[in-house]
């Protein structure tokens, strides 16, 4: 089934089920892992988040980083349509309906995240190399993804697993084999994730495990 099929009210099941999450940790435990981020964050740089959804991840940073300047690209009318009016009265902060496996800038990004995003896309491998050509030499990829093992039997007895096998299937593996992609789904797990950053081009890739109890967070950096 086509990402369209779960349309209009997938963006806003996910926008509220993710939301109180991103309150509680977003400064917290991803964007205060890399050692030195909320700093650069302060003194200001331009961030790039993508697949921002309903852009509330876009609309905390900008109100609490006044100095930096955020775009959010979302495929998604009906979202990038919410988070422009969430967004409104922000000048730092702006959001662009875009496939992100063709992501263009006039000007590179410090810093591109992905929350939750990667996995359910149709060309991931495309999708991170595009991020990789987006961003400034040295600049830093953040990408929080499930916490799973790629290897099936690793992730028996695990407490999440039959949640995350049966969102893959009913989801996140459905809309990626829809539009022609591999289903990675959202067991994908950290040694694909891994290997598909390093074959992207990306420098220093370091895992976090389970910053919260579903997610792990990825830093990657390009080269410079």
């Amino acid at each position: 089934m086509p990402y369209s099929a779960f349309q209009p009210d997938f963006t806003g099941l996910m926008d509220r089920r993710s939301r109180p999450r991103y309150d509680e940790l977003l400064f917290s435990a991803y964007l205060g892992k890399p050692e030195g981020l909320v700093a650069r964050l302060e003194a200001g740089i331009r961030v790039a988040d993508v697949g921002c959804g309903t852009g509330h991840c876009i609309t905390l940073m900008a109100r609490r980083f006044p100095k930096s300047a955020f775009v959010g690209y979302d495929i998604s009318e009906s979202g990038i349509a919410g988070a422009r009016a969430a967004g409104a009265g922000l000048d730092n902060a702006s959001f662009v309906v875009q496939d992100v496996a063709k992501l263009e800038t006039p000007a590179p990004f410090d810093l591109v995240t992905a929350f939750d995003a990667i996995h359910d896309q149709a060309d991931p491998a495309g999708v991170l190399r595009r991020i990789r050509v987006a961003l400034s030499p040295g600049g830093m990829f953040l990408m929080l993804d499930v916490w799973a093992s790629s290897e099936l039997a690793d992730n028996v007895g695990v407490p999440m697993a039959p949640y995350l096998y049966t969102m893959s299937t009913m989801h996140c593996m459905s809309v990626s084999l829809a539009a022609g992609g591999p289903g990675l789904g959202t067991a994908w797990g950290h040694q694909i994730a891994t290997r598909m950053l390093r074959e992207a081009g990306f420098d220093d890739v370091q895992l976090f495990e389970r910053v919260d109890p579903a997610n792990s967070l990825y830093v990657a950096h390009r080269g410079a």
